[in-house]
């Protein structure tokens, strides 16, 4: 059961209070709004927090700490939802019945989780300067990773180009130069404004009494100078109108991206149905795109569809040969026509509300699982327990899916070829 309380202003704390699991986990998130100008500095912030603090100053350190503690663990927590980015950290721990007679294990953690938090390491009154440089390298190279990924890159471009007036056109990761130009000194001026600005989002997952949880963290955050800002409601697509463009590069297979709109955003009552249409449309390998355009008809090596419940945007993605762009992009219509028309057969429509029903199903399967549903959508503003989303997939009909894709209409197109 999900118990929801406020610690203090401007700090939020879930409990999903679950016995099934040995492990207990717990998320410190602070929202921020989706900003170009500060989106790498909270992809590099838990990062740079997790490499040390005053009493564990390094990684040895720390792991030291962890292993002490029957093996914890600690990760950054770095989410992207809607038009809020959260920056924070994570930690997963046994629960404490499971120890050795005497020995504490969840009050330890969160002692520790505060000490990296709030009491990081500095030099000359910043972060330290090997800190920040070896996070920065990290970062870099998972942005490079991304643009050598060649069906990201050809996604994030369309996405871009699409949504450049939405907060959906800024990476996750922020940019490159953006992170090239932080320094310590920049990095713990945001570190200090986060702190003080920014909303707080806690989930608890585990065995122990919510109001036993909230006693231990309040005190955490109790110490610090905070004026809370308020963030703007999450809003769907913002149109600033679409394209049609075509990029050359050194590649030997063509990525055909298209931007699709709807209305329908994950906090309207029709985002069930849009999910459905979805899934039957590019959700997967039974989906409409997957067998009729890649199995049947062979123009494509491979061809999916992704719906962003955030924005209400369902974009399409293919690897094709260079010259089959126009082919391709025709036949991703006709197949949309087909939904639009109701022509979804009995099995078409069953297969995808079986593989809705199936992740769904496996929300509650792991403390990381329910920590991940339950949190986004807090953030994001869907409505819906995992138990409701089922029942909603299940008495979906297929007049609510063809409604659900008639809603769509085509914005933008990308297409990264092979230089000629």
């Amino acid at each position: 059961m999900l118990h929801t309380q406020t610690l203090l202003p401007g700090i939020t704390l879930q409990c999903f209070q679950d016995t099934r699991f040995k492990q207990e986990g717990l998320s410190l998130l602070f929202i921020r709004p989706m900003r170009r100008e500060e989106a790498a500095l909270n992809a590099l912030l838990p990062a740079v927090l997790l490499r040390g603090c005053q009493s564990a100053p390094d990684l040895r350190a720390i792991t030291q700490r962890l292993d002490d503690l029957y093996g914890a663990s600690l990760g950054s927590q770095l989410r992207r939802v809607g038009d809020y980015q959260t920056t924070g950290l994570s930690c997963s721990f046994m629960r404490e019945e499971y120890a050795l007679e005497g020995d504490a294990v969840f009050a330890p953690m969160m002692a520790f989780l505060e000490e990296l938090m709030f009491s990081p390491l500095l030099e000359n009154g910043v972060f330290p300067q090997n800190f920040v440089e070896s996070e920065k390298r990290n970062l870099l190279a998972a942005i490079a990773a991304q643009r050598n990924d060649k069906r990201a890159y050809a996604n994030a471009q369309m996405l871009k180009r699409m949504c450049k007036g939405d907060s959906l056109s800024i990476p996750r990761l922020g940019e490159k130069e953006d992170v090239e130009a932080i320094t310590p000194e920049s990095l713990y001026h945001h570190y200090q404004k986060v702190l003080r600005e920014s909303p707080v989002q806690l989930f608890y997952v585990g065995a122990s009494d919510p109001k036993k949880i909230a006693d231990l963290l309040r005190p955490m955050f109790a110490k610090l100078q905070r004026s809370v800002i308020s963030l703007p409601a999450q809003t769907p697509f913002h149109d600033c109108g679409g394209c049609d463009e075509t990029e050359e590069m050194d590649v030997a297979q063509g990525k055909l991206c298209m931007g699709f709109v709807s209305p329908y955003t994950l906090r309207d009552k029709e985002f069930v149905a849009t999910q459905i249409f979805n899934t039957v449309f590019g959700g997967g390998m039974i989906s409409k795109l997957f067998m009729k355009i890649r199995e049947e008809q062979s123009l494509c090596y491979d061809i999916s569809s992704t719906y962003h419940g955030s924005k209400g945007i369902v974009t399409v993605s293919a690897g094709i040969d260079n010259n089959m762009d126009g082919v391709v992009r025709q036949e991703v219509l006709r197949q949309l026509a087909a939904c639009q028309e109701g022509t979804i057969s009995p099995e078409e429509l069953e297969a995808a509300k079986q593989a809705l029903l199936t992740q769904l199903k496996s929300t509650h399967d792991s403390p990381g699982a329910i920590e991940g549903y339950y949190a986004t959508a807090a953030l994001s503003g869907l409505p819906l327990t995992p138990e409701g989303y089922i029942e909603a997939v299940e008495k979906a009909t297929l007049e609510d899916v063809t409604a659900a894709a008639r809603s769509l209409h085509l914005h933008t197109v990308y297409f990264l070829r092979g230089a000629v």
